[in-house]
């Protein structure tokens, strides 16, 4: 065929009059027309070409030829249903609580030894029962269990008295309030809500009483949640240790969390438990078969895969520099760069509280071909090279040396049957566990303490407020003329709100040590006689003093930085919209070591004798 002689180019590609003929001035191509969704298109004129030569070079047997459709996985999914606190005896799971609730709430501060402390809470209750019974009975409840006044003059009413506020709001109700905790405590016990309450002669009134009685007992139950036996915290360890157990094909799973300080509980607070501990579940799991569609994996600064298409420049991998060391910031950026569209993100919806476990899945590319994934985590426990970032771990025997033969893997996921959200309220007690070099002990510091009257008082001014009580009940000190211009001293003093703790050998062993809870000496006007100790004023710290026992913390819990230990309500709504509200502990770093100044052996100048 004569190649065509064109006399006029711009009247030929008007025209149209011979196809074959193109002008490229651009990289795209350049439209005849005011639409440019054909230009834009990058369309190809042979495909079917292309994906010859795809075949030809061996593209279509690469790892990453073929883009996922489907997926389709077996899931083994269970629910825990029972729950160990400690080394109690273990129960049924409560229901209708977030597990933060459950493992967290502490029975209610109503008493330090013999004292009242939450009096507010006294005082509502006690207000609650007499809207709830008949008028004509109230002066009968109130001198059944009144508010008494403190006595100003009596060691124990120390607390009650010093603090001018608290002192002028007993003065206040005594007499005029109901102690509605006495009553609950009454009825609890078995007793009626009629006993010694004059009038109530007929049986009628016996029985609404009684009626009224367990009403208001499930009010108050149902306003705050208290543990009914134990609870989960270790005061020894300054943490939370729990159980749970979940049914099994074939037994059950023993899920156990033994360092959860309190606040949010997540999948990575627990581990699996094999020590042979058993919850006594029953039951099996349950199989699901699921069909997902996979989805592009995507993060900020990602390069994109299309033809044409711009970084938003969020993340400028040209600044990033990498040594020959940095290992993991060079396989980010591979990541990154090379392999970042090839990772797919498959949906998988839980309920909470599910402990969930895939055997394998089967994905089918857009060529029509299915592939065989097993779990990432499988295989034997003790190989470093499994992926285990998103699996339990595994809790051997206290004691007890690793196993030579192989033990496989169990992976798995749990997500906690928690709430997403949790208000805390205002922290009613602090103590900080510091560090003391220089005295070689640690101290327990009650930075906040709780008041009679519900609220939070610093540590440092309550303890002055009751020291100038003592002081003034102790009456003035005279000292003796001065002998000598300077004196000897066995210990100076430290506020009363510092309470040590020494290091003591743990039993049957002369290396390990623990701390125990010691006391100061009280110093009134320069006299320590009678030897009196100060005792701590916070639940925190009096665990086991009013049952005359000994407190011991582990040496590894108090590390240089410290430990801060805080005591309030929390509240949050359960999935029911039901309010649930507890009284916790929980547990942060602390602010690093401290100094109490305390020395021995002194030597102090005496005043000049007048």
């Amino acid at each position: 065929m004569a190649r065509p002689v064109i006399a006029d180019i711009r009247a030929a590609l008007t025209a149209r009059q011979f196809p074959t003929v193109t002008v490229w001035n651009r990289i795209e191509g350049r439209p005849r027309s005011t639409e440019f969704g054909r230009a834009l298109r990058a369309e190809v004129r042979d495909p079917l070409w292309m994906l010859t030569r795809q075949w030809q070079f061996g593209e279509f047997q690469a790892q990453d030829a073929g883009t996922p459709a489907t997926a389709k996985y077996l899931l083994r999914t269970s629910k825990p249903k029972r729950y160990r606190a400690k080394e109690d005896p273990p129960g049924d799971l409560p229901g209708g609580l977030p597990l933060e609730a459950v493992v967290e709430r502490r029975a209610l501060p109503f008493r330090i030894g013999a004292d009242p402390v939450s009096f507010d809470l006294r005082l509502t209750m006690g207000r609650r029962w007499l809207k709830m019974a008949p008028g004509l009975h109230h002066s009968g409840y109130l001198k059944r269990w009144p508010i008494k006044v403190p006595d100003p003059l009596k060691e124990a009413d120390t607390h009650l008295v010093a603090h001018p506020e608290v002192w002028a709001t007993m003065q206040a109700v005594a007499g005029r309030a109901m102690d509605g905790y006495e009553l609950y405590l009454h009825l609890k016990a078995g007793g009626h809500a009629w006993d010694g309450i004059g009038g109530v002669l007929v049986l009628l009134q016996k029985q609404r009483l009684d009626e009224l009685g367990e009403r208001f007992v499930a009010w108050f139950e149902d306003l705050i949640t208290q543990p009914a036996a134990g609870h989960a915290y270790d005061p020894s360890r300054l943490e939370h240790r729990f159980d749970l157990g979940a049914p099994e094909s074939g037994g059950e799973t023993v899920l156990a969390a033994e360092e959860y300080p309190g606040g949010r509980l997540d999948w990575h607070g627990f581990s699996y438990d094999r020590s042979g501990t058993a919850l006594g579940t029953t039951g099996g799991a349950s199989e699901v078969i699921r069909t997902v569609v996979p989805g592009t994996l995507r993060y900020s600064g990602m390069p994109h895969p299309r033809l044409w298409a711009m970084e938003d420049g969020k993340t400028d991998f040209g600044a990033i520099t990498a040594d020959t060391t940095d290992l993991i910031k060079m396989l980010f950026l591979e990541f990154a760069l090379v392999y970042s569209n090839d990772w797919y993100l498959l949906p998988c919806d839980l309920d909470d509280g599910t402990l969930a476990r895939i055997d394998g899945m089967v994905v089918t590319d857009v060529f029509g071909r299915r592939h065989w994934i097993e779990a990432a985590g499988s295989g034997e426990d003790d190989d470093w090279q499994r992926w285990t970032m998103f699996n339990l771990d595994v809790q051997n025997i206290p004691g007890e040396e690793p196993s030579a033969e192989p033990v496989a893997a169990v992976p798995g996921l749990f997500l906690p049957p928690g709430m997403p959200q949790v208000m805390d309220g205002p922290t009613l007690e602090e103590v900080m566990l510091i560090r003391d070099e220089n005295a070689n002990m640690v101290w327990g510091i009650e930075r906040s303490v709780l008041l009679a009257t519900g609220d939070p008082l610093p540590g440092r001014e309550a303890a002055y407020e009751t020291l100038a009580h003592r002081r003034r009940l102790h009456g003035p000190h005279t000292r003796p003329p001065a002998s000598a211009p300077i004196a000897y001293e066995a210990m100076n003093t430290v506020p009363e709100n510092w309470i040590p703790f020494i290091p003591v050998h743990v039993p049957d062993s002369n290396r390990e040590i623990q701390l125990q809870r010691g006391a100061m000496p009280r110093v009134l006007n320069g006299q320590v006689s009678p030897p009196i100790k100060v005792r701590p004023r916070t639940t925190l710290l009096r665990e086991g003093l009013d049952a005359g026992d000994p407190y011991f913390v582990h040496e590894e819990e108090v590390p240089r930085a410290g430990t801060r230990l805080t005591a309030a309500y929390n509240r949050t709504r359960a999935h029911d919209g039901k309010p649930v509200l507890w009284y916790s502990y929980h547990r942060m770093t602390g602010r690093g070591e401290g100094s109490s100044s305390l020395d021995w052996d002194r030597l102090i100048d005496q005043p000049p004798s007048t």
